[in-house]
């Protein structure tokens, strides 16, 4: 058996999540207090309590998910008694997962981590002033149809792949007004479209701005080989060299999620389970839609924890 983990992005929070094992364990209190140290705020409440409305801020979104995963990778490695690594021979998140994967892998500390990705999250919502960008998710498409499609919306403004998630689903990003042509454009060619509820367009050239603000911040950061090998988003190979760890996190910013291909990269090296991470089922789902044979585990519990303990003890 051959493992690689994953790692959730923006949209997989909830109100509570990791509540169970924060309540239950103290070297998890003390990560929720070191990457409160780093963030400057009870993110905590915010991911206990809520609102929804806070803990859905971007600039918080982002810190809380990493942080989540990387507690519920340090449960499974207190109570197995060994590190991910000594099971798991891949790595890889969506998005702002790819620090979560970084830092479970002991890339970045949780420290740097959570200041990263609040200064991240700040910077992709302040890049483009609110109601000038929009997203949407392209159905029943492939890559070369969502490529003809932002190709004929050039004339209007900016749409690009923010997302090539799954096999038919893709997620395009841009400019509002294009973003409203190139949904017209796919619905004439039989493709459903569904515009996101967002509030910036992502990983698109927009993101500028944002890209140039984490550049700067990872300056000072610094970046240790993974224990495992990590895939990155942006090219969707392993990367295990720091400097170019930290140039694919930048890229990464206005560059597009290539999930489908990280994930058909991993199966090619034999992977044949892949266990996710962190809050929902997003990417377990995804990797079904690439390839049905592939197995997958979703932990996010303490009782999702002590099965796949179990499991791997065995």
């Amino acid at each position: 058996m051959s493992i690689a983990y994953i790692f959730p992005g923006q949209g997989s929070q909830k109100v509570g999540m990791c509540k169970d094992i924060y309540e239950e364990y103290k070297f998890v209190r003390d990560l929720f207090g070191e990457a409160e140290n780093a963030l400057g705020k009870n993110i905590t409440k915010i991911m206990f309590e809520g609102p929804e409305e806070s803990l859905t801020k971007t600039e918080n979104t982002q810190p809380a998910l990493m942080l989540c995963s990387v507690a519920i990778a340090r449960v499974i490695e207190k109570l197995s008694g060994k590190k991910l690594s000594d099971y798991g021979q891949f790595a890889a998140g969506h998005s702002l997962g790819e620090f979560s994967a970084l830092t479970t892998m002991n890339s970045i500390s949780l420290y740097d981590s959570a200041k990263l990705l609040q200064l991240r999250g700040r910077a992709m919502q302040d890049a483009v002033p609110e109601g000038k960008g929009a997203m949407f998710a392209l159905l029943g498409a492939n890559k070369n149809d969502a490529e003809n499609i932002c190709s004929n919306t050039k004339k209007i403004g900016v749409c690009e792949i923010a997302n090539d998630n799954s096999v038919g689903q893709l997620v395009l990003s841009g400019e509002a007004k294009a973003i409203d042509y190139a949904i017209q454009l796919a619905s004439e060619n039989g493709f459903k479209a569904i515009k996101l509820k967002v509030s910036a367009p992502f990983h698109c050239s927009l993101m500028k701005p944002a890209q140039e603000r984490l550049a700067e911040g990872l300056k000072s950061i610094e970046i240790k080989k993974p224990e495992i090998r990590v895939i990155s988003n942006i090219t969707a190979e392993v990367e295990t060299i720091p400097e170019n760890i930290k140039a694919n996190l930048i890229n990464q910013v206005t560059g597009t999620v290539r999930w489908t291909e990280s994930v058909k990269r991993m199966v090619s090296y034999g992977v044949t389970n892949f266990i996710e991470i962190g809050p929902g089922r997003v990417l377990s789902g995804l990797i079904k839609r690439i390839d049905g044979h592939i197995e997958t585990t979703s932990v996010q519990s303490i009782e999702d924890i002590h099965k796949l303990v179990t499991e791997l003890g065995n």
